[in-house]
């Protein structure tokens, strides 16, 4: 069992690691561009590089979680150190899918469709890159907190 705990707590690091980093360079090249464009080519670019990202981040926003959670279960079975540290790793990682469906899913959905007026573009691509900017740190906290569980086993 503490075998196949250990397991777990690699891949949740890995994963989240993985994630955060993926993230944090969305946010710092991406994000800062996109603010650059006019309305109109952000709109035109829109339709190429939004279905890269979905391909990319989907599997790797899903999986994270339940990888995260499955890890923290077994800490639990395995009464170990790490279980509560285990269980924080976990709810933060999940976190972040209640964000994408509470906030990113309708604006990104938004962009898709083009149905924010232009003169409101810069202030949505502001609000959308605060809500990654708080992705990000709450998925940093949860790799950190998955390395510290994987110390603690």
């Amino acid at each position: 069992m503490n075998f196949l705990f250990e397991i777990c707590l690699v891949v949740s690091v890995v994963l989240l690691g993985l994630l955060a980093g993926a993230l944090w360079a969305e946010g710092a090249l991406l994000v800062p561009y996109w603010k650059t464009l006019k309305a109109e080519e952000f709109y035109r670019l829109h339709p190429q590089y939004a279905p890269r990202l979905f391909r990319f981040f989907a599997p790797i926003t899903a999986i994270t979680p339940a990888a995260a959670l499955v890890a923290a279960v077994f800490a639990w079975l395995a009464a170990s150190r790490a279980a509560w540290v285990s269980t924080v790793a976990a709810v933060l990682a999940n976190s972040l899918v209640a964000i994408y469906f509470g906030y990113f899913k309708r604006a990104n959905a938004a962009f898709a469709q083009a149905s924010i007026d232009p003169k409101d573009l810069p202030a949505e691509l502001a609000r959308w890159g605060d809500w990654h900017r708080l992705r990000v740190a709450i998925c940093m906290l949860a790799f950190f907190g998955s390395v510290v569980a994987l110390y603690l086993s």
